[in-house]
């Protein structure tokens, strides 16, 4: 009888698994090893995971509750289920975070002179200079919301900082109660004057003075406060033929979703307490008493503002770019000769920007397509394929205004890509377009050819600087087929019977990787040794989790690195065994994708922007493409053997949980730090190289026979 994968005690739940991720972002803001300053932002970090994770997941899990869907996931757990033991967990994070901030950054950014200080702490010039900067810039822009019986309890918008106020009036009638939104058009933290880094919270500077505000009234009690909604998006795509305004529509109702989370100082009287509770109707785990500043996004700011402290960052570092893809060279020449495969952000992410560039004001390009899921504000992406299209090239750019939390950037973007004269397309119905690609269509000396670039990550110039990911510059025909193909796809009604060598999802992409498992069970079944190694952010797909359980079970040795969520249980007896799962949380978030099977000795590798997720296979235009040359394969491969071989930020899964290693004995390898040593040797050859070239031009060299070419070379001159 053939065995059952699919077991409920098999599968960890998804959004406990999320929480636990977050914990080991946790772990580097409590690693002593860490620079102080990068410590603070990891803390900031965790905070922003959250968020997101209760705007979109926590939201989504609440809605099926609202309509009493009692379905269980892979684990066997109800939503209700899924909703108390996430805010189980987060009120023990969010002890931790705090407790982190409070017991240990804190004093130890003090030691450092560098202080975030409430008002009684002031000397008499810093408290001049909050009164002035209440009085000149806050007060006039300050809008008190009373609450009473003629003027209710004001809207609260998503992850607004609020006060909640108390107050009485000169006959002590009862308690009154008003409202104040901190505004954001101001930084959160305001630097005090003074030599050292002195700082001060806003929402500090406006308790301190709130009493101008309320004239004829005292002010009892203040307490800030603020909500978490339901941020998911949820356009009707079936019923609209107009998908960018069924997504500008979307993004104004959103801001009156539902409250997920409610957040308050933890100094809060019972009183005011009971009041916003009441007002707001937040279900009593979902409510969070924090003992110090609510949302701790503001610390990723922090490190930027503070003065002088390079010593308490990580040391800054020069990405490596290859001469053959600057712009003083022809980059279509350089690709045309080899595939080049880049690892950003050890290989600098302009050699992408400058792909594009060139194949703007090349004469000889006739028309880009590219999907933009994610960019910049500023994106010079964007810039060159708008230089493109106003120069007569056929621009054709799909840009997905579905991209969670970006889509007001990405509608702006569309419509700017469109003013400029370039094709766009909004995405597509029923699906998000999740792939990176860019196809450049030359006329080369020898007729058309298509030359491409192939990711992992965003056309993003700014996460390229802290996101590990990858790409392909090549020229392979039938690759570039294939993009044109799917080009059609996506513009248009085409169906193309077959892919040469990309795989597309949805269903392609499983199904692919679904037969390269299966080519190593029929390996490991007939005593051959069999393979396969996945990188990725997460796992939760439970068919593909349940074939590499069938995998295990016959004996094929897997290895898998997944940043995020992790679905698969490992030490099952009999069912993963042979699974090995590590997970790397460092000073770059790992974002590549990469997988490989061992295919009797030939080594196939992949690269995709797909991650090993229903959502990804079912539900999303994902590439996954090959490494064909030699030289990329091997390197590729080494690339996941070096982060396989890390043990100071990887941590090591033991069924459900992962731990750190235990590096007694072990010789200390960060794979991050070996990258960037890699790009600065490769930078320092480049260097030497150039030097000695200069070095060449201005120097008296003398002739020898053995000068290849010279007229006096013969065995007579000896």
């Amino acid at each position: 009888m053939a065995k059952k994968f699919s077991k409920n005690s098999y599968f960890k739940n998804r959004e406990l698994s999320w929480i636990d991720f977050n914990g080991r972002v946790l772990e580097e803001a409590r690693d002593a090893d860490n620079p102080l300053l990068e410590r603070i932002n990891f803390l900031g970090i965790t905070q922003s995971n959250v968020d997101e994770f209760f705007m979109v997941r926590v939201a989504s899990l609440n809605k099926l509750v609202s309509v009493k869907i009692n379905d269980t996931d892979p684990s066997g757990m109800t939503p209700k289920e899924q909703i108390d033991a996430i805010n189980e967990k987060e009120h023990d994070m969010v002890e931790k975070r705090y407790s982190t901030l409070n017991r240990s950054l804190l004093p130890l950014l003090e030691k450092n002179d560098i202080f975030l200080l409430n008002p009684t702490d002031l000397n008499e010039e810093q408290q001049d200079f909050i009164k002035n900067y209440f009085e000149d810039e806050l007060y006039p822009v300050l809008t008190p919301m009373a609450d009473d019986s003629s003027r209710p309890f004001p809207f609260i918008s998503n992850n607004s900082l609020n006060l909640a106020i108390m107050l009485k009036n000169a006959e002590n009638t009862g308690n009154l109660f008003a409202t104040l939104r901190i505004p954001d058009v101001f930084s959160r933290i305001v630097r005090l004057p003074g030599e050292n880094n002195d700082f001060i919270l806003i929402e500090d500077i406006i308790k301190e003075y709130i009493g101008q505000l309320f004239t004829g009234f005292s002010v009892e009690e203040t307490a800030v406060f603020r909500v978490i909604r339901d941020m998911d998006l949820d356009v009707a795509e079936k019923d609209s033929s107009d998908l960018l305004r069924a997504v500008q529509n979307q993004l104004k109702e959103r801001e009156h979703g539902g409250v997920v989370r409610l957040e308050i100082e933890n100094t809060i009287g019972d009183v005011l307490k009971k009041r916003l509770i009441k007002t707001l109707k937040v279900a009593k785990t979902a409510i969070y008493l924090i003992n110090g500043p609510i949302d701790l996004t503001f610390l990723k700011k922090l490190p930027r503002l503070v003065s002088g402290h390079d010593d308490l960052k990580y040391p800054a570092f020069k990405k490596h770019l290859d001469p053959s893809l600057s712009m003083k060279e022809n980059i279509f020449d350089s690709i045309r000769k080899k595939d080049y495969l880049l690892q950003h952000p050890y290989d600098s992410f302009d050699a992408v920007t400058n792909f594009i560039h060139q194949a703007a004001t090349d004469p000889n390009v006739l028309g880009i397509k590219m999907t933009l899921y994610r960019v910049s504000g500023n994106s010079p992406i964007i810039k060159y394929l708008g230089m493109a299209a106003e120069s007569g090239k056929q621009v054709t750019v799909l840009v997905e205004v579905k991209a969670r939390f970006d889509e007001e950037n990405n509608v702006r973007w569309a419509k700017h890509l469109e003013e400029m004269g370039c094709h766009v397309i909004y995405g597509l119905v029923g699906l998000k377009t999740h792939s990176k690609i860019a196809l450049v269509i030359r006329r080369d000396d020898d007729g058309i050819r298509r030359y491409l670039h192939l990711g992992t990550g965003n056309y993003n110039d700014v996460t390229a600087n802290f996101y590990t990911d990858m790409g392909l510059l090549t020229c392979n025909r039938d690759m570039g087929i294939d993009a044109s193909n799917l080009f059609n796809m996506l513009s248009g009604f085409s169906k193309p019977p077959y892919f040469h060598l990309l795989r597309n999802s949805p269903n392609n992409i499983r199904k692919f990787i679904n037969e390269k498992i299966d080519d190593e069970i029929d390996a490991a079944k007939n005593g051959r040794p069999a393979f396969i190694k996945m990188k990725m952010n997460s796992l939760s797909d439970p068919k593909i989790i349940e074939k590499l359980y069938e995998a295990s079970s016959f004996g094929v040795k897997i290895q898998l690195i997944i940043r995020g969520i992790c679905c698969l249980k490992n030490d099952i007896p009999g069912i993963s065994e042979n699974i090995e799962v590590h997970s790397i949380v460092g000073r770059f978030l790992e974002h590549s994708r990469i997988y490989y099977f061992y295919n009797n000795g030939n080594e196939d590798i992949y690269l995709s922007s797909a991650d090993m997720m229903t959502r990804n296979l079912n539900r999303r235009v994902e590439l996954l493409f090959p490494l064909i040359q030699s030289d990329t394969k091997k390197r590729a491969i080494a690339i996941y053997n070096e982060m396989w071989e890390d043990n100071i930020k990887t941590r090591v899964l033991h069924g459900d949980k992962f731990s750190r290693i235990d590096r007694r004995g072990l010789i200390p390898n960060n794979s991050q730090e070996s990258f960037i040593q890699d790009a600065e040797q490769k930078n320092a050859r480049l260097k030497k190289m150039k030097k000695e070239a200069l070095n060449g031009q201005n120097a008296f060299q003398p002739m020898t026979k053995h000068e290849a070419g010279l007229p006096f070379e013969s065995e007579e001159d000896d």
